[in-house]
Formats: structure tokens, C-alpha cells, sequence
């Protein structure tokens, strides 16, 4: 068995091993024809439930002809450009690089004597990223999983600065746009507060969270005791793309003395635009942000960081024990990130964000983002143009919201389940893969732009792809009802 183990003694072994792989992965990409096979989960189950884990294969290239059968003949990828599902990026070669070494050379980044240069090249991107947001000289961050983990942090910390001995935590509420992440309100839930904590801002008809009536909810908390204790602005709602006024909410969280935090997890990829950096306007105002790499740089998930503007403030996320971290390792100035963490054990995520710099600059990614908000903006002028279909909002980033409306068909229930079959059958079919959500308790569709591969003429085909199955459900449905 240990020759199994990855040393210097195996690193020939090694070295065929990971060859083997990334030539079954680059068959697959390069023969792939469609995102999806279509397969059911009752066809599939059955053929992972029938491994019996007891008994090894013994041989790697065996475990890759079962690996081809139960999950890369099947996965669903990212890379095709019809894939226009969820805030799932194709992934830059420079990164899937860095996770190889990565996951080779097995860093933990929680402290320094487990990491050591890990834990330099992870301080320099967040400062880089720090610096591209604007935070100023006292910032500092932490790589986190995703977003739902960074948002929990960054109102940890918020929760920390705003609680005295009087504020009971059920008077503690964050105030937020109604389309922003459900991980606001799951992060509530986990920080103990009240079922009444999380308040949702109107927003406008563009989907961004309207002022005026963020200044009323923050005037009305203080009428009736309750403490602000965080504004959450979404730069990138994950529905629409939407980014609300960054400039204007920051100036009314500074006369409510009210921790502003911006959740850019998607729109983060404007930090690197070329075309579209001013969109993320006032977000250097910011005591926290959010930001997701693993959506708009192309990175493999997961890749993920929470920003703050003052260092001190991560102070909140700190505990010292002796086996790992202690006291006196603060006073003598070595760098353990676990200072600043919510994890323990943590990957060295970083890496991938760091060769894709140092490979194709940040011009790069930001071209390629870029991109894709381009595409969707043609996307936009097909769908309005288009009188099959509804589209919701003019996209600022790269979604897009829409919804079929077949041929002499005016009820709302029959038009809903009519995008839905639409979607199921698209995705049985294999042929693309989209993704849905409700719009005023309407059922709706969207695509989620993020393949700079993906042209308007695949939109255009999924246009049709998706007429055509709306309609086959409503004939199929007056059919069975004569």
C-alpha cells in the first residue's frame, strides 16, 4: 500500500497517474458534443450503488474506466458553449494548473509553519485585490470556500462591531435588497439572530435596491429600538445581474453609522474589466466585500475571498490555541491565516488565482469577462425583439431573464408550466442546459452568460429549442384535454 502514497519514491508513478487522467479529461472535452447526456437519475443511481467500495480495483486505469462510466460520460460541463445554466465558469488551463500543484504538494494555509510561501502569495492577492476594489492601506481579507462563507464572515464581523451590552441580538437587523443571496438570510439563521432580523429592500425596476426606501427601513429600525447593525449591497444579483447604487447606499450607511458590506461575488469580474470597472462605483466605500473568483475569473471552484476595510476587524474571527496558533505567535509576527478564518484546515486556493495572473494578467480575465456581458447584451436585443418571448431587465453584467410565451396562450398557470416542461425537456434532451427562478411568483428562465465561446447564434438556436418544447406541451396538453 505504499506505493500508493505520493514521495519522492513514487513520483515516476505519480507522474503516470495524473498523464492517465488529464488524458481521459481532455478525450472527453475534446469529443463532447453537448453539455449534458440527458442520463436520469434512476438510470444512473444504480450503477454508482452497485460499487462495492470493500473491494479496490487495484489499478488506477481501471478506477478511470468505472470513473468514465459513473461520472465523465455523464457530468455535466461547464466548458460547452451551451451550457447557460448557473454561475458556473469554464475554467482557464493556467488555473486547472495550479490546482494540480496544489492538490499535489497538499498545503494547509492555516498556518505558517504548514505553508510558508503558500501564505505570501495568498497575503498578496487579497492586498491586490484589496487594491482593485480601493479599500485602502488598512485592509486585509481571507480566502473563504464561496460566497455563502464569505458573506457569513463579513456579518460575523458586523455583528461583533455593532452588539453592546445592550443590544440584545434580537434587536440586531440587516437591511438588504429582496433579490439579494438567500445566504444573507441563511447567514442570520447561523449568527443567532432573530426570524425578523433580515429586512428586504424594495428595488426598482431594474432589480436595484431603491434608496429612498433603504433610508425609510433604517429610519424606521431606529423609531422602534431595533439596531441596523448591517446593510448588504449586491454588486451582481445572482438572478439578474443587478447592481444596486453603490455610491448613494454607502452615503446613507455613513449617517446611519451602519457596517456596509457589498456582496460582489458575482460582479467581482468588473474589477478586472477593461469596459465596465466604473459600475463597481462606491465600492470602495465598503467595510467588507465579498468576492467570488470561481464566477467571474475563470477559476475552478472553489476560489473565493471576503475583503475588509479595516484589518482590525477580523480580530472577531480569532482564537488561539496552543498546538497551532498560539498567543505569543501574534506578538512575534508570524503570518498563520488562521488568525483571520472561520476554517481550520483550508486549500491552497490561492495558487490558482495566482498562476492565472501571472499567465495571462489581469487584462485577460477582464477581456474575457467582458465578453460575455458583450454577448449578453446581444442576447437582450434578440429576446426583445423576439414576441415568443418576455425578458425581464436589460442585463449590466451577463444574465439574462426571460420567459416563453407560446402562441395563443393567455393563462398565466398554463404559460408557467409550459417553461417549465420546456427547461426539464431541454435538459433531458442534453442538448443545453439553462436555469430557472420565479419573477413575481411567475416562473421564469434564464440564462447565465459566463462561456466566452457561447455566440449569439447558440442563444438563438436555445431560443428555439425552447419555443419548440413550450409548444409541443401545450399541444400535447390540448390533446389530452380533448
Amino acid at each position: 500500500m505504499r506505493s500508493h502514497l505520493l514521495n519522492g519514491t513514487t513520483a515516476e508513478r505519480y507522474r503516470r497517474s495524473v498523464t492517465a487522467g488529464v488524458e481521459r479529461v481532455a478525450a472527453t472535452l475534446a469529443t463532447t458534443d453537448r453539455p449534458f447526456t440527458g442520463v436520469r437519475v434512476d438510470e444512473l443511481s444504480p450503477v454508482v450503488d452497485a460499487i462495492d467500495l470493500d473491494r479496490p480495483l487495484g489499478d488506477a486505469s481501471a478506477a478511470l474506466d468505472e470513473l468514465d462510466r459513473v461520472y465523465l460520460r455523464d457530468a455535466v460541463y461547464f466548458h460547452h458553449p451551451r451550457y447557460l445554466g448557473h454561475l458556473n465558469c469554464p475554467v482557464v488551463i493556467p488555473a486547472v494548473l495550479g490546482e494540480a500543484v496544489l492538490s499535489a504538494v497538499n498545503s494547509s494555509l492555516d498556518t505558517w509553519d504548514q505553508s510558508a510561501g503558500g501564505t505570501l502569495i495568498e497575503r498578496r492577492l487579497i492586498d491586490w485585490t484589496a487594491a482593485r476594489i480601493g479599500l485602502g492601506p488598512a485592509a486585509d481579507g481571507i480566502f473563504t470556500s464561496g460566497g455563502t462563507q464569505s458573506n457569513l464572515q463579513a456579518l460575523l464581523l458586523a455583528r461583533e462591531e455593532a452588539k453592546t451590552p445592550s443590544h440584545h441580538f434580537t434587536r440586531l437587523r440587516i437591511l438588504t435588497s429582496e433579490c439579494s443571496h438567500f445566504s444573507v438570510q441563511k447567514s442570520a439563521k447561523l449568527l443567532g439572530l432573530g426570524p425578523d432580523s433580515v429586512v428586504p429592500v424594495p428595488v426598482d425596476q431594474d432589480k436595484r435596491m431603491r434608496t429612498v426606501a433603504l433610508a425609510r427601513a433604517l429610519e424606521q429600525c431606529v423609531a422602534e429600538g431595533a439596531v441596523p447593525m448591517a446593510v448588504v449591497a449586491t454588486a451582481g444579483t445572482t438572478d439578474f445581474g443587478s447592481i444596486d447604487p453603490l455610491p448613494e447606499i454607502a452615503a446613507i450607511c455613513r449617517r446611519f453609522s451602519t457596517w456596509l458590506h457589498v456582496d460582489a461575488a458575482y460582479g467581482c469580474g468588473l474589477l478586472a474589466s477593461l469596459d465596465r470597472r466604473h459600475l463597481l462605483d462606491g465600492i470602495e466605500h465598503a467595510d467588507s466585500v465579498t468576492v467570488d473568483y470561481h464566477k467571474s475569473f475563470f477559476q475552478p471552484v472553489s476560489s473565493s475571498a471576503v475583503l475588509v476595510r479595516d484589518r482590525a476587524t477580523l480580530r472577531h474571527a480569532t482564537y488561539h490555541a496552543e498546538y497551532l496558533n498560539p498567543q505569543r505567535m501574534a506578538a512575534e509576527r508570524i503570518p498563520n491565516q488562521v488568525d483571520k478564518s472561520l476554517q481550520t484546515t483550508r486549500r491552497f486556493d490561492a495558487l490558482k488565482l495566482w498562476m492565472t495572473l501571472r499567465v495571462m494578467g489581469a487584462d485577460g480575465v477582464g477581456r474575457l469577462f467582458d465578453e460575455v456581458c458583450d454577448l449578453a447584451a446581444e442576447g437582450w436585443r434578440l429576446l426583445a425583439a423576439d414576441p415568443r418571448f418576455d425578458v425581464v431587465v436589460e442585463p449590466r453584467l451577463s444574465t439574462l431573464v426571460f420567459r416563453c410565451i407560446p402562441s395563443g396562450i393567455t393563462s398565466p398557470t398554463e404559460i408557467d408550466r409550459a417553461n417549465l416542461h420546456a427547461r426539464k425537456a431541454l435538459f433531458a434532451s442534453g442538448e443545453a442546459v439553462v436555469a430557472g427562478t420565479k419573477v413575481d411568483g411567475r416562473q421564469y428562465l434564464k440564462f447565465t452568460l459566463l462561456n466566452p465561446e457561447t455566440t449569439a447564434q447558440d442563444i438563438a438556436a436555445v431560443l428555439d429549442l425552447i419555443s419548440g418544447h413550450a409548444e409541443q406541451y401545450l399541444g400535447d396538453s390540448l390533446d389530452r384535454a380533448s
